[in-house]
Formats: C-alpha cells, structure tokens, sequence
C-alpha cells in the first residue's frame, strides 16, 4: 500500500477538517475531539457535494445541501444511518500525515 504525503499535523487541528487531493481521488481530512485523525471521501454520497464546504463539529461532518450527517471517527451515517463515507488509511509519521487512496472508491447512497 503506497502513501502520499498530505499535509503536516499542524495544518488541521483538533476540530477542523480541510480538503486535499490524493492521486486524483478528492479526500476530506478532519482531527477529531480528542485529536484522532481520519480521511474520508471529498463529497457527500447523497448528491455529490463536497463535504469541505458543510459542517464540522469535532464529532461528525454536515454536508452543506441536505445536512447529511456522517460519524468522524468511521465515516458511517448518522441522519440518514443507511449510507456510509469511504474512509482512506492515514499515517503519521513525525509531524507528517499520510493517505493512501489504493484500493479505496467513493461511496454513494440513494438520493
């Protein structure tokens, strides 16, 4: 599994989520409350819009359109709790975090 460098810890603090492109694959990264750093797939599963331009609030991602709610820690959906967001695997290592989007395709749910 080969893992692309994306940005470094201090680029997305706890509570944040920032938008990054990974071997063309759109990828939202988000620190968690308590520090846990996760990536996910750029856009929602419902109508394609990017999760970048919704909601974090330390516990789950909001998309902007129709306020689809997402768990931060595994992607899984909260409102509605029938869909999912792809997670990628993330490395850090020293102050550099790391994506691999091998292996790994966007999600989508019904509309």
């Amino acid at each position: 599994m080969s893992f692309t460098k994306v940005c470094t810890v201090d680029d997305v603090w706890e509570g944040e989520m920032a938008p990054f492109t990974v071997n063309d694959h759109e990828i939202v990264l988000v620190c968690a409350e308590g520090g846990e750093i996760a990536a996910f797939q750029g856009v929602c599963p419902h109508q394609d819009i990017a999760l970048a331009e919704g909601q974090f609030d330390g516990k789950k991602l909001i998309c902007r359109a129709h306020l689809w709610q997402f768990d931060a820690s595994s992607g899984k959906g909260i409102n509605p709790d029938d869909c999912a967001l792809a997670k990628y695997p993330v490395r850090i290592d020293g102050d550099d975090i790391y994506v691999s989007t091998e292996g790994v395709e966007p999600l989508f749910a019904h509309s």
